[in-house]
């Protein structure tokens, strides 16, 4: 167990030191890949489509969560 963190603190330390050895054109170079690759994700990634059952779900959920809002509340639901 001692070995292991003192082996993670050794390279943290290490890995900051490199990051103050670096110059600001180095960073900002990294800095425009690594957007150039979440834009590239984002892209190939398509956005989730919803059928009707996870409609249903989703309102079930959010309603049975509000049920329980109010219940907490004090407050009497009266949907069975």
């Amino acid at each position: 167990m001692s070995l292991r963190l003192h082996y993670l603190v050794f390279t943290r330390l290490l890995g900051w030191l490199a990051l103050l050895c670096r110059s600001s054109a180095s960073k900002d170079i990294e800095l425009l890949v690594l957007r150039h690759k979440v834009a590239v994700l984002r892209r190939t990634t398509p956005k989730p489509r919803f059928d009707w059952a996870d409609r249903v779900c989703r309102v079930k959920t959010r309603v049975r969560a509000t049920d329980l809002e109010h219940s907490s509340a004090g407050a009497v639901s009266d949907r069975g």
